[in-house]
């Protein structure tokens, strides 16, 4: 590991742009402009000129050790990182957004143990992404419920190990959740009505649940019945899903309401 400091440069518009590194590992590029996610309060969507951010090169992962503690905005996406990076992540407590979605393939290398971490440091979080992080469990999620208490949107698609435990939790401790994605997971019927009779109810507006095998009828209803916000409803894939969901979806839903909603007919 190789050591180096960069001078913060003088921005008017945006002085708390996070430039200052404080480690830089061997085969990592120092590039201009910003490390998609890696950025501080104020920044807006293009970098200044003067600016330094690093990127890794393929196949490397992100140390913890270049991370400023003003970061509010972290993507993963492309990195092959671990719970051990997760670890370092105890520094950035005012880290709002993370992004450890896959977009192809399982995630393994990340694990219950990672997101507790996580949770522990960074109760500000208002946006967790772990699609198809498919070594979380229900503890993990359990952990953001109760320490991140800001939480707005989760993203858990294709978490084999989450159940009803999760969105209980979601339920009964995230007032302001706008978003959940829980598709391709354990749930049932019981884990949506608890997460839809919890405070959140009247705040979400977007709910993926496709490809549950354990969701049937009730679970629509549930959604259409006390969520009035709602405004994406996604439940294709689900096979005990039977055509009486599209009639209570006419009957409680006006045709103007809904932006998005999906289902499949079998």
């Amino acid at each position: 590991l190789q050591s180096r400091a960069w001078p913060r440069p003088t921005h008017r518009k945006n002085p708390c742009v996070v430039t200052r590194f404080y480690a830089l590992c061997e085969g990592w590029e120092l590039k201009d402009g910003l490390w998609p996610g890696l950025r501080g309060p104020g920044t807006t969507e293009e970098a200044p000129e003067n600016s330094r951010d690093v990127q890794p090169a393929a196949g490397q992962s992100a140390p913890g050790s270049i991370l400023h503690p003003e970061v509010q905005t972290l993507d993963l996406r492309s990195c092959d990182i671990s719970d051990t990076a997760l670890l370092h992540l105890c520094n950035c407590r005012k880290l709002k957004k993370l992004n450890l979605n896959s977009s192809k393939e399982n995630r393994i290398s990340i694990t219950t143990k990672g997101i507790k971490a996580v949770a522990s440091s960074c109760s500000y979080l208002h946006e967790a992404s772990l699609k198809r992080c498919c070594n979380l469990t229900d503890e993990g999620v359990l952990a953001l419920a109760r320490n991140c208490r800001l939480l707005k949107i989760i993203d858990l698609g294709g978490c084999l190990g989450i159940t009803d435990v999760s969105l209980h939790a979601l339920g009964e401790n995230c007032l302001f959740l706008q978003s959940v994605d829980f598709s391709a997971t354990q749930v049932s019927d019981n884990g949506v009505v608890a997460l839809v009779s919890g405070p959140c109810a009247k705040k979400l507006e977007e709910i993926h649940m496709g490809y549950c095998r354990n969701l049937t009828d009730e679970a629509v209803e549930a959604v259409l019945t006390c969520c009035p916000q709602i405004r994406i409803l996604l439940f294709h894939g689900c096979p005990l899903i039977t055509d009486h969901s599209r009639e209570v979806l006419e009957q409680l839903v006006g045709p103007n309401k809904l932006k998005q909603v999906t289902w499949t007919v079998y």
